[in-house]
């Protein structure tokens, strides 16, 4: 198993690298430019993903009547924004993956600093969980590995070889596609135990409404067109699981209950993301990147 779990963790980091990369290979700096400083649009999405989703866990978590480890695994996962999923999505729909991308990595990288003290101050108001210690350092120094820089050199081999970055676009995108395959299907194998036992109960219907609300809720805290409206829809309702699962590690020791509440949470979340995502491209008469 623990061979199997590092597998998975192997492809996931090159799933995560590689849909960054082909997000940075088909941006342009004016147009990533663009995206980060539109004001109108930083002022709704930002506090869409850092206050309002994390609110709306806590809203859910509490009308659900959780268990404390299902309680906690929804709280973590509403207050870790910038999912590297967001960017998938974005391609999924046929949206604005420039946007998206832009959009996500800013997310991830303020998330890496905000998730401790939002996810400490939710589960301290509830008088629920352990006090969360993170090493904001180590999670900054990911974002930046896995996500800024296959974004960064996507957008240089774009500006400064253009004919290189077509040509590898749509590898780059094939290897995110079977990648992104194989995460989902290595996250259903290695917690199905969890999952199943988790059957019936409300975790997986909270997991699937906080994603399905936060979509509605980034599609209309945002500007522009509908294309982009929805495409941060599509990016605030992926969390990011990276620093959820560190806190899993090391504020509740792993626990058990708490990791497969996480699971659940998040395969619920993708399980109400993917076919909106997916509808959306229907409807735009185009098909997935």
């Amino acid at each position: 198993m623990d061979t199997l779990h590092l597998l998975l963790n192997a492809v996931t980091v090159i799933f995560i690298a590689t849909t960054m990369f082909a997000a940075g290979l088909g941006a342009t700096p004016a147009a990533l430019r663009a995206v980060l400083t539109d004001l109108p649009l930083l002022l709704l999405a930002l506090p869409a993903n850092l206050v309002i989703v994390p609110l709306l866990g806590w809203g859910i978590a509490a009308l659900f009547g959780l268990p404390a480890a299902a309680f906690t695994a929804l709280v973590l996962v509403a207050s870790s924004p910038g999912g590297p999923f967001g960017a998938k999505l974005a391609m999924v729909q046929t949206g604005d993956v420039v946007a998206g991308a832009a959009m996500q990595v800013l997310l991830a990288a303020a998330g890496s600093i905000t998730f401790g003290l939002t996810s400490n101050g939710i589960l301290s108001a509830a008088q629920v969980g352990a006090g969360i210690s993170i090493d904001v350092a180590a999670l900054v120094r990911t974002v930046a590995i896995l996500q800024l820089v296959p974004f960064a050199i996507g957008l240089i081999l774009r500006r400064y070889a253009p004919p290189t970055a077509r040509s590898w676009h749509p590898v780059a995108a094939k290897v995110s596609n079977v990648t992104f395959v194989i995460v989902l299907a290595g996250m259903l194998a290695g917690n199905w135990h969890d999952v199943v036992g988790l059957l019936g109960s409300r975790t997986l219907l909270a997991g699937f409404l906080l994603s399905a609300v936060a979509f509605a809720i980034g599609t209309v805290l945002a500007t522009g067109s509908p294309v982009r409206r929805t495409t941060m829809g599509g990016v605030t309702a992926v969390r990011n699981a990276g620093p959820a699962l560190a806190a899993a590690g090391i504020a509740f020791g792993n626990d058990p209950a708490v990791l497969g509440a996480l699971a659940a949470v998040l395969l619920s979340g993708l399980a109400a993301a993917i076919p909106i995502a997916a509808l959306l491209t229907r409807g735009r008469g185009g098909s997935p990147t």
